[in-house]
């Protein structure tokens, strides 16, 4: 399936290596450029994007800010992160931001192909540099108004399962073939999860399972 693809750098050498990276891939379709932050949100507000390739350092309004912009005009749109730096309050800031992956610009090109692919699929990704500081958010109580008393969210056996696979970075493909059921099967397993836990994604149904120590 082709995925119309948002790319917003403001770096022009950069943006064209991203460009090409994507360009003739399986899961590439229309691919829109933007050199700030604000012409991103231009071009979603205008276009079909099914997934944004965001920089952080933009000059004007930073890529967290416009994350969250473009999170709240449309949740369906998958958001990866781009960026050179791993500072903890960024990264937490992208989690709440809306963001579903994470990576570093030093990202091999052909693994930054299976990251989006993985997420436009429904899973999230961090980078492996900074796994510890999602861990970290994920036990932080600042980050969620947690109960200190474990709440029973009636979750099923196999929900369970599924879940504690959604915080392994399991895609919707990847937990249909470590379960041998189909797909449609785990998205109404997800669907009901998410239902249960009272969240709006998988990445906070990941991040809600680890704090509360779910699975």
């Amino acid at each position: 399936m082709k995925n119309n693809i948002l790319i917003v750098e403001d770096h022009e050498l950069t943006r064209f290596g991203l460009k090409a990276t994507f360009e003739g891939s399986e899961i590439a379709g229309t691919i829109y450029e933007a050199n700030s932050a604000e012409n991103g949100l231009e071009i979603v507000l205008n276009n079909p994007v099914d997934l944004v390739i965001m920089d952080l350092g933009l000059p004007g309004m930073d890529g967290i800010i416009a994350s969250k912009k473009i999170h709240d005009l449309n949740r369906d749109i998958k958001i990866i992160i781009l960026t050179s730096h791993n500072d903890e309050q960024e990264v937490i800031a992208s989690l709440k931001a809306g963001a579903n992956a994470y990576c570093s610009k030093e990202i091999n090109p052909q693994r930054l192909l299976e990251v989006a692919s993985s997420v436009l699929d429904g899973a999230s990704w961090f980078d492996p540099s900074i796994a510890h500081i999602v861990l970290r958010a994920a036990s932080n109580t600042q980050m969620k108004d947690v109960s200190e008393q474990k709440k029973d969210y009636n979750l099923t056996i196999r929900e369970k399962q599924i879940l504690k696979l959604i915080t392994e970075g399991y895609s919707n493909i990847d937990v249909a073939k470590e379960l041998c059921v189909t797909v449609n099967t785990t998205k109404a397993h997800v669907a009901s999860i998410l239902q249960k836990l009272e969240v709006e994604d998988r990445l906070q149904a990941a991040l809600k399972a680890l704090n509360e120590k779910l699975v």
